[in-house]
């Protein structure tokens, strides 16, 4: 899709004129014998949406970060509208005119939508001037909520639409984005930024947009900066760029894409699914209900099974009982009735380590909310699933440990420094390298994995993609749980498609389409 047909016509900067609204000139940041950004040179103009690409790791979010004042640089400088500008914290940024919406969340979950909006207002608080204000920010960019909503009982993409409201009630004259879409659905993100596109022409403000999809990039960007290992390595004219060039420019290679950012096309065809000889299904949801009494079910009467070497592909908006499954299935959540059954038997996953022990293992939706411990070693994070097995008398083996996490360092091409390596110290798409690796080494017979590439670069994605398609051929039944509608038609062999906690549609990948799984997604029953 163009920029013309989404709405979104192009706003870059003249040739000539006012200096940029921000610069940065030879601004580096090291970490240890890390250099996350190194003599980085940029410009964001006002009146353009300027997208910052890179692999995970790339030092996009680190130079956001010197921006916003979360991170101060080594050396180089920052410029702001052509005057130089030292901002050591959030509040020098602000005092500037920039803001940032910050790809993983800060919201306070026991306060309202409104109250956490509100935070960090100085004087007397005008709760009714609040919520007013909320409810024009939302109407105006399409991000519509309720203002006395319960952070804490918002789904993963209402809290990002708080994230972005907070963000733009302060009115910033640079805005920064970290992967704000990474949880809306498509008609969100392009509410947003046709409202965003709008605001730029409009009033002259600048946008910094980090990003790793390249549709994203193509659409809604005027100029693009490539970024690698801590260097710019690269900057096209939207326009004139296409999503391959962009994604050899970002990885240094050729990568296979998928759906509307194929470079070339990708065999879609059934794959074979291991035959079980007559076995039952390796999953089966029989009449399953999870909700408190007498309050709207969050999953309602729900059947459905998955068969050994099957990827099965559940789709739907956000909020309509997918993490209910991923969290029944990893023992986070009770059952309120129904059966669940792994190869024939029932087994009580709300048990502590009953499903474990089944045999199912889990790749969270938010590795940051329950996939790894960022203060953790890479090693301690690799156990964490079966603590028992590396300690003896309840003592840790630290050299069994080193040594397994090793092996699993290697076999999943885990990027880190080695095994003592804090969490925090990776990357995104290694951190999920670290949860696939400690899942994968149980051996399961079931695989869930929720939005497996949420937040991941093409490079990344290309991996994880792989591994799935590989773990379903060796006889693992792997439920993908995606928002992603293009990797659910990559990637499964059946579809099927949940609102309110219900099926309201099943169909084999050869019968699937956009527009079909679209239409049950809204609740529409074919």
């Amino acid at each position: 899709m163009t920029k013309a047909e989404n709405g979104l016509e192009s706003g870059g900067p003249a040739a000539s004129g006012p200096p940029p609204a921000v610069c940065t000139r030879l601004l580096s940041k090291s970490f240890g014998a890390v250099a996350a950004c190194d003599a980085v040179d940029i410009d964001i103009h006002r009146g353009e949406i300027h997208g910052i690409l890179g692999e995970n790791g790339a030092g996009k979010s680190t130079l956001m970060k010197m921006l916003i004042g979360l991170v101060v640089p080594d050396s180089g400088s920052i410029l702001v509208d052509g005057e130089p500008a030292r901002i050591t914290d959030p509040v020098a940024a602000a005092a500037l005119g920039i803001g940032m919406v910050h790809q993983h969340f800060s919201l306070v979950e026991a306060l309202t939508v409104w109250e956490n909006v509100a935070l960090g207002d100085t004087g007397r608080l005008s709760r009714p001037g609040v919520r007013t204000a909320v409810g024009e920010l939302s109407e105006r960019y399409g991000l519509r909520i309720d203002p006395d909503a319960l952070v804490a009982d918002l789904p993963v993409g209402l809290r990002q639409r708080v994230e972005i409201l907070k963000c733009l009630r302060r009115e910033p004259d640079i805005l920064i984005f970290d992967e704000p879409t990474s949880v809306l659905t498509p008609e969100e993100s392009d509410d947003l930024f046709r409202s965003l596109r709008g605001v730029v022409e409009r009033e002259g403000r600048s946008v910094a947009l980090v990003s790793h999809k390249l549709t994203e990039m193509l659409d809604v960007t005027d100029r693009v900066t490539i970024m690698r290992n801590g260097l710019v390595v690269d900057q096209f004219v939207t326009a004139e760029a296409n999503a391959g060039s962009l994604a050899r420019a970002m990885v240094g290679r050729d990568v296979r894409l998928r759906g509307a950012e194929q470079m070339t096309p990708v065999d879609t065809g059934v794959r074979a699914v291991v035959d079980g000889g007559g076995s039952p299904p390796v999953l089966e949801f029989r009449k399953v209900e999870v909700g408190e009494s007498g309050a709207l079910l969050e999953l309602d009467d729900l059947n459905f099974n998955l068969m050994a070497g099957e990827i099965l592909g559940l789709a739907g908006v956000e909020g309509n009982g997918q993490r209910v499954i991923a969290d029944l299935l990893s023992g986070l959540r009770n059952r309120y009735g129904g059966e669940i059954l792994v190869n024939g038997s029932v087994v009580d996953v709300g048990q502590p380590g009953k499903a474990l022990a089944a045999g199912i293992a889990v790749i969270p939706e938010d590795r940051h909310d329950s996939g790894v411990v960022l203060e953790m070693t890479v090693a301690e994070n690799l156990m964490l699933s079966d603590p028992a097995g590396m300690s003896s008398h309840g003592v840790i083996d630290g050299s069994g440990l080193a040594e397994m996490a090793d092996g699993l360092i290697e076999r999943f091409s885990i990027m880190c420094t080695g095994p003592d390596a804090p969490m925090w110290t990776l990357s995104g798409g290694n951190q999920q390298r670290v949860v696939l690796a400690r899942e994968m080494t149980a051996e399961p017979e079931v695989l869930v994995a929720a939005q497996p590439t949420r937040g991941l670069d093409v490079g990344a994605i290309e991996y994880m993609t792989d591994q799935l398609r590989q773990a379903a051929e060796s006889g693992v039944g792997i439920l993908l749980i995606s928002s992603e509608l293009d990797e659910i038609l990559e990637l499964a062999d059946r579809v099927l498609v949940i609102y309110r906690g219900q099926v309201t549609g099943e169909m084999t990948r050869s019968e699937a389409t956009r527009e079909k799984i679209g239409r049950l997604m809204g609740g529409d029953i074919l």
